[in-house]
């Protein structure tokens, strides 16, 4: 009895190791089990370049530890994908927007003025003043301010919308800048969100095969669109449609799109492009993935804008009961009831890509468990010989 001791302990520290080591990279396996790629923005909207500051005057902006910094303070200009112009202001004050930066348009939720009770009174700012007000006289007499250039003006404009932003303690270097920045903050009014230049509604819709997935509804200012299913749905035979059925090619704002998927098809995703040209609404905004640099439209020529919209459907029943045995490579045979009740119910209780991982560790804990019952039951007999 007194050798079984010595050897047993060695073994039961061993048993312990390597349970331990299977417990702890559980987690690790689950979590690269369920990761995956982040789903991708639905493009919506126009795409820009930012060409940089071009009518801008002077701002001082004061700090809370009593610092002063000299700010250059007006419009932008962003040259658009596929034609066109716009004029934009910053949103952040902390932002110097890098010339030839890349912005996508965006709606407030997806940028800086997200949550910010503000934002209905910056696009009340960027609709009274300009350059979407031209009669700088008229401007400067409604603002007490004397004469304002357009350099003026701009400062003054971006004066206010920092200050309703983010707060910020500026002020614009010319007088009559700094009496337009105080009568836009005073004067603003609430003004709801502005549509996106061209958008699909909703962005991705599914169902079963041999129906027609949809609607999709456009949303656009622009006379008119051009609808074009990707190179995969016409391989698919995969058509768009109107709702009788009719291919689109064409289509207008308030026009509902529906994905016609053929009885048989496999298992697969299409989707569809609108392109078109608007003018982009004061007030979007437009984001480069650094917060602090978005801009917000104060002004637009004719632009082109494009939406993307995607339809999936699912595998047939068929095809899946079909194609288990095949991946296994195993002949099928009767199963029992209740073997068939139980995946079933797995089948609904959500089960995930980590359930082979969790099955093999399982399998693993079990044979480690195994192993301890041996050691144990294996002292007494070494200890009789």
């Amino acid at each position: 009895m007194g050798s079984a001791g010595p050897r047993g302990a060695g073994r039961r520290p061993l048993a312990a190791a390597l349970l331990a080591a299977a417990l702890t990279a559980a987690p690790g396996a689950r979590a690269a089990a369920d990761s995956g790629p982040l789903p991708a923005r639905v493009p919506e909207g126009a795409s820009a370049v930012l060409d940089g500051l071009k009518t801008y005057g002077q701002a001082v902006l004061r700090g809370g530890d009593g610092s002063v910094r000299q700010l250059r303070a007006g419009l932008y200009e962003m040259r658009v994908d596929g034609g066109g112009m716009l004029q934009t202001y910053g949103v952040g004050v902390a932002g110097n927007a890098q010339p030839q930066s890349r912005y996508t348009e965006s709606g407030w939720n997806g940028s800086p003025l997200a949550g910010n009770g503000q934002a209905g009174r910056i696009r009340w700012v960027l609709e009274h003043s300009y350059p979407q007000l031209n009669d700088l006289a008229g401007l400067a007499k409604a603002a007490g301010a004397g004469a304002l250039t357009a350099e003026s003006a701009a400062a003054g404009t971006q004066v206010a919308i920092w200050r309703l932003a983010d707060g910020a303690r500026v002020e614009a270097a010319d007088p009559a800048a700094e009496k337009l920045a105080d009568y836009l903050q005073r004067a603003a009014g609430q003004l709801p969100e502005p549509p996106a230049s061209l958008a699909l509604d909703p962005g991705e819709v599914a169902g079963p095969v041999g129906t027609r997935l949809g609607p999709v509804t456009v949303r656009t200012g622009a006379r008119s669109v051009s609808v074009t299913p990707d190179a995969a749905a016409v391989a698919m035979g995969v058509r768009v449609v109107d709702a009788e059925g009719q291919p689109l090619t064409n289509a207008v704002n308030g026009s509902r799109l529906y994905f016609e998927v053929p009885a048989g098809t496999a298992d697969g995703t299409a989707s569809v492009t609108v392109q078109g040209a608007t003018k982009v609404p004061v007030g979007r905004v437009f984001t480069s993935g650094v917060p602090a640099q978005a801009q917000i439209v104060a002004g637009s020529s004719e632009s082109a804008a494009a939406a993307v919209a995607t339809a999936v459907w699912p595998p047939a029943p068929e095809a899946e009961a079909s194609a288990a045995p095949a991946a296994l490579g195993t002949r099928t045979a009767p199963v029992p009831t209740a073997t068939t009740a139980d995946e079933q119910r797995l089948a609904t209780s959500g089960s995930s890509s980590a359930t082979p991982v969790i099955a093999s560790l399982a399998v693993g804990l079990v044979v480690l468990g195994g192993l301890v019952v041996l050691v144990l039951r294996k002292r007494p007999l070494e200890g009789e010989g």
